[in-house]
C-alpha cells in the first residue's frame, strides 16, 4: 500500500516513484530482525533498565529540538536527519515511557491509591515529556503518551474521583493549547465543517472523504487510486487508511480493521494472563498505546475527529514509527512466551 499510496508523490518529488517503498521497505526488514532479537530477550530486563530508557529517550527528545541538529518537517521539529532519512525521537520516548510507568506502577502499589504519593510522581514525568513535545510541536503524539499512561493509572486501581477530575483539568488543558495556536483553531472549525474552507484547513478531511466514497464494497482496484494524484497530501502517511479504502473497497477496510482487532484481543489475552506486575502492565501498555494510535488515525480519516497528524502504526510511512511498533510487538511476543514456559 506504501508503494501503491506513494509512487505519485516520491516521482514528482524525487524523480523516483519507488523512493518512500525502498526506504519503508529497508525500515521493515530493520525492524523484522529487531522484533525477532527483541522477542528472545527476556522482558524483566527492561525493568531493570527502564529508568535509564527513559533519561536517553528523553536526552534525544530535547536534542531534536535544538537548531542545526532538529530538523522541521511540516512545521514539527521533530527529526534528526540522517541522510535522506528522519529518526523521530518522540516515537521512542512512547516506548520508554510506557516501560518506565510500569516498573513504577508494579513497584508502588500499596501508594498507587494515593495521589499525591503514588500517582503525582508519574503524572509529573508524563506532563515534563509533553511539555517538551509540544514544543516541537507534536499535539497528536503528546496525545497518545498521555492516554497511554492514564489507561495504564486506570487498571492499577486508582481511585474513579481522580479521573473525573483528571478529565476536567485535561479538558481545559486541550482548550487552552488550542486557544494558544491558531493553525488548531483552523483545525477545529474545519473538523466542524470542512466546507468553509475547502482548499485550506478543510482540505485534507474533504479529499480523504473523497477518497473514502468511491471505493464501494471492493474498491478501484490496487493501484487505481485518483485521490493519490496530488489530491490527498502525502496519502502515504496519515492518510493511507483513505487509499487502502479507495483501491481495496469496504473489504479492504474490513481486513485493517480486523488485523487491529486481533492484535488488540491477543495483546490485552497476554496481559490478562501474565501473573508478573511489571509484564501485565507493560503488555497492557503496549497494546494500549497501538490500538489507541490506530483508532486515533481511523477516526481522523473518516472525519470523526480534527486533524491530528498521528500515522497509522504498521502501515503509514514513517522508519521510526514502524521500527518502535515491531520492538513493541517483539517484547509482546517475548511475555507470552515466558507464560508458556511457565505454565509446562
Amino acid at each position: 500500500m506504501i508503494y501503491s499510496s506513494s509512487t505519485i508523490w516520491a516521482e514528482y518529488k524525487f524523480g523516483d516513484p519507488l523512493k518512500y517503498f525502498k526506504a519503508q521497505s529497508v525500515f521493515f526488514l530493520v525492524g523484522l530482525i529487531l522484533m525477532v532479537i527483541v522477542s528472545k530477550i527476556p522482558y524483566k530486563y527492561y525493568s531493570d533498565k527502564a529508568n535509564i530508557i527513559l533519561i536517553v529517550c528523553f536526552f534525544l527528545l530535547v536534542l531534536v529540538l535544538i537548531p542545526g541538529i532538529g530538523i522541521i518537517r511540516n512545521g514539527s521539529r521533530s527529526w534528526f536527519g540522517i541522510g535522506s532519512l528522519g529518526i523521530q525521537p518522540s516515537e521512542f520516548v512512547k516506548l520508554g515511557l510506557i516501560m518506565f510507568t510500569a516498573k513504577y506502577l508494579s513497584k508502588n502499589m500499596k501508594e498507587i491509591k494515593t495521589v499525591k504519593k503514588g500517582v503525582f510522581p508519574i503524572l509529573f514525568v508524563t506532563a515534563i515529556i509533553f511539555g517538551v513535545i509540544m514544543l516541537q510541536p507534536d499535539f497528536g503524539t503528546g496525545v497518545i503518551i498521555v492516554m497511554s499512561v492514564i489507561g495504564l493509572l486506570f487498571i492499577s486501581g486508582v481511585e474513579m474521583s481522580f479521573f473525573n477530575k483528571l478529565a476536567i483539568l485535561g479538558l481545559g488543558g486541550i482548550v487552552a493549547l488550542i486557544a494558544s495556536a491558531p493553525y488548531r483553531i483552523e483545525r477545529i472549525l474545519s473538523f466542524l465543517d470542512p466546507w468553509q474552507d475547502p482548499l485550506g484547513s478543510g482540505f485534507q478531511t474533504i479529499q480523504s472523504l473523497f477518497s473514502i466514497g468511491p471505493g464501494g464494497l471492493l474498491g478501484m482496484g490496487l493501484g487505481n487510486s485518483i485521490q493519490k494524484h496530488f489530491y490527498l497530501p502525502e496519502p502515504q502517511t496519515d492518510f493511507i487508511f483513505a487509499i487502502i479504502t479507495e483501491e481495496l473497497g469496504f473489504l479492504g477496510a474490513l481486513l485493517v480493521c480486523s488485523l487491529f482487532l486481533i492484535i488488540m484481543v491477543r495483546g490485552f489475552k497476554i496481559a490478562m494472563n501474565t501473573n508478573d506486575l511489571f509484564g501485565k502492565y507493560l503488555a497492557f501498555g503496549i497494546t494500549f498505546q497501538i490500538a489507541f494510535q490506530a483508532i486515533l488515525n481511523l477516526m481522523v480519516v473518516v472525519g470523526l475527529i480534527p486533524v491530528t497528524g498521528v500515522t497509522l502504526p504498521f502501515l503509514s510511512y514513517g522508519g521510526s514509527s514502524l521500527l518502535i511498533t515491531m520492538i513493541s510487538v517483539g517484547i509482546l511476543l517475548n511475555i507470552s512466551r515466558y507464560q508458556e514456559e511457565r505454565l509446562r
